[in-house]
């Protein structure tokens, strides 16, 4: 039944059209002034009141008209509210915190995954949930940021853009800034708010030595520039729509599944060796050791291998990698390891 329900939750997320300037979560009002009624239209503003705008004369038709379509798209949003509820208190997946929700929620509206942007990190794992069924601890999807990604030869070529990011988040925290790359270029690949919310935007290495560890420069993502990181073109290679479960549901484009166990893995065993990233290796290994326990029991087992073969035939330093993240999991995901080692056995 709840599966059903995600299905459902999603499609409907995934059609929605509605125009920006009347979103569902506020209502038309009518107000009669000097004998004429006129219709207003009041909106949360997001610290317990309301900010109201005027829309036009209820006697003007395709005002009216605007405004019974209105009717129809309220209460599909509140029987998608309905879902999300069900969902995190019946079935147990976890909704995103309000904060992260928002944000991602105004980058779907602002065209992010239209544009072929991929939700990526603790984020994107949290979706897993919903997309494959199962409920997840709470311990695995503790974040304190949003991480994006798009391709560099995407960005560069869909002549398309967001609006611009910076903007886009003040809207939601004025507090927001761009964060000083470390190589010193003037362009910024992440921004953070005044509590230390993160928001980073990364891409594909492109390879050449003139184009690392310096940020790329991103024309669809709305003046942000991407950070190239090794392994990305792995990741966010033939993504996936699921739902993050926040406010009405909102579709959004994540890695697939197994492709997120194996790059997590790998990305565990090159921080083998980093002191300072214990704590980020430590995490990487739980939602990979997750991953491997669940997908073979959601009929996922195939990609899996197909996923984790591919990483293994790219060079030494993927098996490697893998190798070392695997030794260190076993003492924890003993099932999870025994499958990765048939898998590599095959």
């Amino acid at each position: 039944m709840f599966r059903t329900m995600v299905a459902e939750l999603q499609q409907r997320a995934f059609d929605d059209d509605w125009a920006e300037d009347f979103p569902p979560s506020g209502r038309f009002v009518p107000v009669a002034v000097d004998g004429r009624r006129y219709w207003y239209f009041d909106q949360p503003d997001g610290e317990g009141g309301q900010k109201r705008r005027y829309v036009g004369p209820a006697d003007d038709p395709l005002i009216s008209e605007r405004v019974e379509t209105f009717k129809g798209e309220k209460s599909d949003y509140k029987a998608r509210r309905k879902y999300v509820s069900t969902l995190t208190r019946e079935a147990g997946l976890i909704a995103a915190d309000r904060f992260t929700g928002d944000i991602v929620q105004a980058l779907a509206k602002a065209g992010l995954f239209r544009l072929r942007g991929v939700l990526i990190g603790t984020v994107a794992f949290q979706c897993y949930s919903a997309y494959l069924g199962i409920r997840l601890p709470s311990a695995a999807i503790l974040t304190g940021d949003a991480d994006l990604a798009q391709d560099f030869a995407i960005s560069a070529e869909v002549a398309d853009s967001l609006p611009p990011i910076l903007d886009l988040l003040k809207g939601l925290d004025p507090t927001f800034r761009a964060v000083p790359h470390i190589s010193g270029s003037s362009r910024s690949h992440a921004f953070r708010n005044q509590s230390g919310y993160r928001v980073e935007f990364m891409t594909t290495n492109r390879g050449a030595e003139e184009y690392s560890e310096k940020p790329a420069n991103m024309p669809a993502l709305g003046g942000a520039s991407a950070e190239p990181l090794r392994f990305m073109d792995f990741l966010i290679r033939d993504p996936v729509r699921s739902i993050l479960l926040h406010g009405a549901g909102i579709s959004v484009v994540i890695p697939d599944p197994c492709r997120y166990a194996v790059h997590k893995l790998i990305i565990a065993g090159r921080r083998q060796n980093d002191a300072g990233g214990q704590a980020k290796r430590d995490k990487d290994l739980r939602q990979a050791g997750i991953l491997f326990d669940v997908l073979p029991v959601t009929g996922h087992g195939p990609s899996l291998a197909d996923a984790l073969e591919e990483a293994w035939d790219r060079g030494p330093a993927w098996k490697l990698a893998i190798s070392e993240a695997a030794e260190t999991m076993h003492k924890e995901y003993g099932d999870a390891i025994n499958r990765l080692v048939g898998i590599l056995k095959r």
